[in-house]
């Protein structure tokens, strides 16, 4: 037996510890035995941590490296100056909740504002969820906003104020807390020896042990929790973490890895595998027959740990070829028809309409211009109907599809939607009085528009409009006509004309 395999049955003798759902070191490498049954193979040494003193001289490394080459953020701040417990995991809690799905350099500005609104649980379980949704705006997945506020409430009205202090607590009786943020915030603000799994730690995880399967698959992620949880330091299991986060977003990363420069680099066997793939190529120039696998190459078959025999290794990706990630799904196309309806205002300040988003579903509780979804393959022609009757909620009585000012096409891609918004305008009368009781709804001036809880995607609306506006109100060219230009014939409009909703509702001549 070898040595990495022998330190690996060691390991699985010795056992290990762990937090929330954590499998121990010994469980590494038990599950999918070949003797049980035919289930597939159990990991080879390669994938596993088995070495206690590969295990120290890794953390030792990793914190060495994070003590001098951490970024200074204020959370990180925050976690270490401040006193009180409870604001302590209050401000882990808030960045953890904005760096999902979102990067470091967005969310700094966003955490300060919100930090310095809302200081405290208490302060925060005091704001309306409109005030969470106009600062959260422009950060997306809004319903991450609406839930930190929903479980800060429950910490205020249902535990008194006090925050859950473990991982197993936190992510049982808060909501939107899963298992990496309880470990997230228990690890860095109580010290909690738990690990945490998230896109930065699967990717150094995978390459520190060549896992080349569907890192998104349950049993891989299985196996890398049961890997974090084994490596975590027990002294400082706070900063481990956010060094092996810290490690997978500055020098890990995702298309361009600076191996040269990584503190644990001797500890990567996927960094290996590109060392002896060179090498192997060297000796085939040089006419040398191919060296043999040794024990540190996997060679088991059915491995769940290593890539499909459907990817082999790509010797151009080097490092890159791990991890490896299921097919991406393809968002959806959808359609939605958009009017921005203008008036101005009492000081002659131009306004816009904007109406309230279902408390549920995408984007909820938003402010938008009116929208309505459109079903696929409508001409324009059936998207000005369609739009038409939507406004008639406000209007009050029939509208004239021909009467809306196309303004143009906004795409905006949401995480699992591509959403293209076909944009018209119209501007109204001031003394035209809406039935706004068919939804929530209000006037507002540019500046109130903006600093309202309003998606990027609505001040993509807003911009086209203005664009267009500015574009028309430019110096004209001469005293000639745009070429194609006809003059109307009596009573009728240019086309792009816009109409008061006076002349909008009015009916038609009749024959």
């Amino acid at each position: 037996m070898g040595p990495l395999r022998a330190a690996a049955a060691r390991g699985l003798r010795r056992g290990g510890g762990g937090g929330r759902g954590a499998a121990p070191a010994a469980r590494e490498g038990t599950k999918g035995s070949a003797a049980r049954g035919g289930r597939p193979a159990p990991p080879a040494a390669l994938h596993l941590f088995g070495d206690p003193a590969e295990v120290e001289a890794l953390r030792g490394s990793l914190l060495a490296w994070y003590d001098e080459c951490k970024r200074d953020l204020p959370w990180r701040v925050l976690a270490v100056t401040e006193p009180d417990v409870n604001r302590r995991a209050y401000a882990v809690w808030v960045s953890e909740i904005m760096l999902q799905q979102t990067q470091v350099a967005t969310v700094i500005d966003y955490y300060n504002r919100w930090m310095q609104k809302w200081p405290t649980l208490q302060a925060l379980a005091e704001a309306s969820l409109e005030e969470v949704n106009e600062l959260w705006a422009g950060l997306g997945y809004y319903s991450r906003g609406k839930r930190l506020q929903e479980a800060a409430r429950k910490v205020v009205s249902e535990l008194a104020g006090q925050m859950p202090r473990t991982a197993e607590d936190l992510q049982k009786l808060l909501p939107g807390v899963g298992r990496y943020t309880a470990g997230a915030i228990t690890s860095i603000s109580y010290g909690q020896a738990t690990g945490v799994v998230d896109g930065n730690v699967i990717r150094v995880l995978c390459r520190l042990r060549c896992i080349g399967a569907d890192s998104s698959s349950p049993p891989v992620i299985d196996r890398l929790w049961a890997m974090a949880n084994a490596l975590v330091d027990r002294s400082r299991p706070g900063d481990f973490n956010q060094a092996l986060m810290e490690l997978g977003a500055t020098v890990c990363t995702p298309k361009a890895p600076l191996c040269g420069e990584c503190p644990v680099k001797q500890h990567c066997r996927a960094r290996l595998r590109v060392e002896k793939e060179l090498a192997l190529a060297s000796r085939k120039l040089l006419g040398k027959l191919p060296v043999v696998p040794d024990v540190e190459d996997c060679g088991v078959g059915g491995c769940p740990l290593c890539p499909s025999a459907a990817e082999p290794w790509d010797s151009s990706l080097g490092v890159t070829n791990f991890p490896r990630k299921a097919a991406k799904k393809q968002p959806r196309v959808e359609q939605t028809a958009t009017c921005v309806l203008e008036r101005r205002g009492r000081r002659g300040a131009l306004e816009y309409l904007i109406v309230q988003r279902p408390s549920s579903g995408l984007l909820a509780g938003l402010w938008e211009f009116p929208s309505v979804p459109l079903a696929p393959g409508l001409q324009q022609e059936q998207q000005r109907e369609v739009l038409v009757d939507h406004l008639q909620a406000w209007a009050g009585q029939p509208v004239a599809a021909g009467s809306l000012r196309f303004i143009g096409e906004v795409v905006h891609v949401f995480s699992h939607i591509h959403q293209t918004y076909v944009v018209y305008s119209l501007s109204l009368d001031g003394d035209v009085t809406l039935d706004l009781a068919s939804s929530p709804s209000r006037w507002v001036t540019e500046e109130e528009f903006r600093a309202s809880a309003v998606s990027t995607a609505m001040k993509k609306v807003l911009r086209a409009c203005e664009r267009q506006r500015g574009e028309e109100s430019g110096p004209a060219k001469g005293s000639k006509r745009k070429r194609g230009a006809k003059p109307g014939a009596a009573g009728s409009t240019r086309p792009g004309t816009q109409l008061s909703l006076r002349t909008f509702l009015r009916a038609p001549n009749p024959p």
